[in-house]
């Protein structure tokens, strides 16, 4: 099973998200810091913006998460890593999703619950257990 750690590392390092998350160029893990990315979804392209709330080393990094060209409501996810027996838990808790209700299906709670499940559950365990 994966140490806290590595899962940490694949994470908060951008050179490592790149092969699993997105590419986020000017992602820092630092209080306060900044960062956008871009994803394509149903045939659009939509810049994403998130500001980092709080890091606890190896267990909790909590962002913000915005859609800046579409909406002005900003949601919060928060990653959490905990020793479960010989391995990693990995909770991804994203609040306020209702904020994106007028943008249509595709930000949707269950359209997020599914990108979450996919990226936890498929790219990033894939990503670890190489």
């Amino acid at each position: 099973m994966l140490p806290q750690k590595k899962i940490w590392k694949a994470l908060t390092d951008k050179n490592e998200m790149k092969s699993w998350y997105f590419t986020i160029r000017d992602f820092e893990l630092e209080i306060g810091k900044e960062f956008d990315f871009y994803e394509s979804c149903d045939g659009g392209k939509y810049l994403h913006r998130g500001r980092i709330l709080e890091i606890i080393p190896n267990s909790k990094l909590k962002h913000s998460w915005s859609y800046p060209e579409l909406s002005d409501a900003v949601t919060t996810v928060t990653w959490e890593l905990q020793p479960e027996n010989d391995g990693t838990l990995v909770t991804v808790t994203h609040e306020n999703i209702e904020g994106f209700d007028d943008l249509g299906e595709i930000f949707s709670r269950a359209s997020f619950t599914e990108g979450w499940n996919s990226i936890i559950g498929q790219s990033m365990k894939e990503y670890v257990e190489k």
